[in-house]
């Protein structure tokens, strides 16, 4: 089942990368869907900060320095219970997250790139040696972008994640699109399956991560996002979803 399943996603991804037909506007600028990397990088010279809150008081900084036009470079780190009373849980170290674009955006071709990213999101379990949503580890990324009322995009990848004490090694997928509702506000979906979180001591249920986002932006520097993440309630250490918010600002060297 969990074969067919992923070469489904490989098949739709193939087709995804073959299509042609819709005028392309420009390279898809939004780094990551949600938790799920795209194939964009930030330009030579530019800097970006993060800060996400979400669930049991947790907050992740990052900073993102783009090094050429096609390569970035950044880290992050955070923990939870670092708004509210008690101790704090800090993550086990600093993570590191690199991209490479290999491909550009044309007309009937989507954007490709590689990359490493070492943060996941949710609490750190130690017992497992990982996040609650695992760090996507090294994967590749496809998007592609076209003119239907604004700005429609659509993204997918597979990853190889290195947080596998819980004996799930599999190889995982993902795909997520974008819609623009205007030039400040976009919607955005995307799908993680998860197929390296369903087996052995993994805390997922078979559903996959369903994670949706409503984002605004400022004067092209400053985003807001509001996320609902874990929809299908995939989670069986914590079973409910999760109402997040993201801030990021872009600065210039």
């Amino acid at each position: 089942m969990k074969d067919k399943l992923f070469s489904k996603v490989v098949l739709l991804l193939f087709i995804f990368s073959l299509s042609a037909g819709a005028q392309n506007i420009e390279a898809v600028k939004s780094l990551m869907i949600i938790d799920c990397p795209s194939a964009a990088t930030l330009e030579r010279g530019s800097f970006l900060g993060i800060l996400h809150m979400y669930n049991d008081g947790g907050m992740l900084g990052y900073l993102d320095v783009g090094i050429t036009n096609r390569m970035m470079f950044g880290i992050s780190y955070g923990g939870t219970n670092i708004i509210g009373s008690g101790n704090v849980d800090w993550n086990p170290q600093v993570a590191v997250n690199i991209r490479y674009r290999v491909i550009d955006e044309a007309l009937s071709f989507p954007a490709i790139a590689i990359g490493y990213d070492g943060q996941g999101y949710g609490k750190y379990l130690d017992s497992l040696s990982r996040y609650e949503q695992k760090s996507k580890g090294l994967y590749a990324a496809a998007s592609k972008s076209f003119n239907f009322l604004g700005t429609l995009a659509f993204h997918g990848g597979v990853n190889y994640s290195f947080e596998r004490k819980d004996n799930d090694k599999d190889l995982n997928a993902f795909v997520g699109l974008e819609k623009s509702i205007n030039p400040e506000l976009s919607l955005f979906a995307e799908y993680d399956f998860a197929i390296n979180d369903n087996t052995g001591k993994s805390i997922g249920q078979g559903k996959g991560y369903l994670n949706a986002a409503l984002k605004f932006t400022f004067q092209k520097k400053l985003q807001i996002d509001f996320l609902w993440k874990n929809i299908l309630k995939n989670n069986v250490l914590d079973p409910g979803s999760s109402r997040e918010i993201r801030i990021s600002y872009i600065e210039y060297f």
